[in-house]
């Protein structure tokens, strides 16, 4: 049955983010202010990861469910003949992928939602994906756990996620600015993304990592 999306903007407590904790109000506020960069910068992000979201997403199929779609960065890194949905908690930001893609409306594929609560059927979904996301949802098991529940049994959940590196300069530079980073961002960028999968309803298939161990690509199934 769908959940009605919470209006509840108190702090989540979620085990895994620590005291790197923040609320739905802090994240609208943290995207209403970069949703006009982040849309004027998006061919410099397509530039350096495109290349890890086809490959992370290279087997989506069917009806699609971007969560925390921005701007729907996403959106071409599908395969041909998939059906788009995105949603995401700014308004401002969906704002900018309707601008950006003028093929995708406010209201018929494109959706003002909170990630923890989707206002979705189960099993609505053949493939769900989500980038570089869970580092900034309050509560990132109950997001995942609502993958798990839009995505039918026979799909797949597909996400790319930055984390801490597996370079142990680069990891310790994180972790010396993970406070600083999150106080400005609300991301939480020395996360671990395969312990936090793991840790969830979905049942890891197989995974990849990129730069440095910085980016991880995962491809799961939702619980039973």
């Amino acid at each position: 049955m769908a959940r009605e999306p919470t209006t509840d903007d108190s702090i989540a407590s979620a085990p895994t983010a620590d005291r790197h904790r923040q609320s739905l109000a802090d994240i609208r506020e943290t995207y209403a202010e970069n949703a006009s960069t982040m849309a004027r910068l998006g061919w410099l992000d397509r530039l350096i990861t495109g290349r890890y979201r086809r490959s992370a997403f290279r087997t989506a199929e069917g009806r699609v469910l971007d969560v925390a779609c921005g701007t729907a960065t996403n959106y071409r890194a599908l395969p041909d003949g998939t059906e788009y949905v995105g949603i995401d908690l700014s308004p401002e930001m969906l704002d900018a992928a309707a601008d950006r893609h003028p093929e995708l409306e406010r209201g018929e594929t494109l959706f003002e939602m909170d990630a923890q609560s989707l206002a979705f059927p189960d099993d609505s979904f053949e493939t769900v994906v989500s980038s570089l996301s869970t580092c900034t949802f309050p509560d990132p098991l109950a997001a995942l756990a609502e993958m798990s529940r839009v995505c039918a049994p026979d799909g797949q959940v597909l996400l790319l996620e930055h984390g801490r590196s597996d370079v142990g300069a680069i990891a310790r530079f994180q972790d010396w600015r993970a406070d600083a980073h999150f106080e400005k961002h609300n991301c939480r960028w020395n996360q671990e993304p395969l312990d936090l999968v793991s840790g969830s309803e979905l049942a890891v298939r197989e995974y990849a990592t990129w730069a440095f161990g910085i980016l991880t690509g995962i491809r799961a199934e939702p619980g039973e």
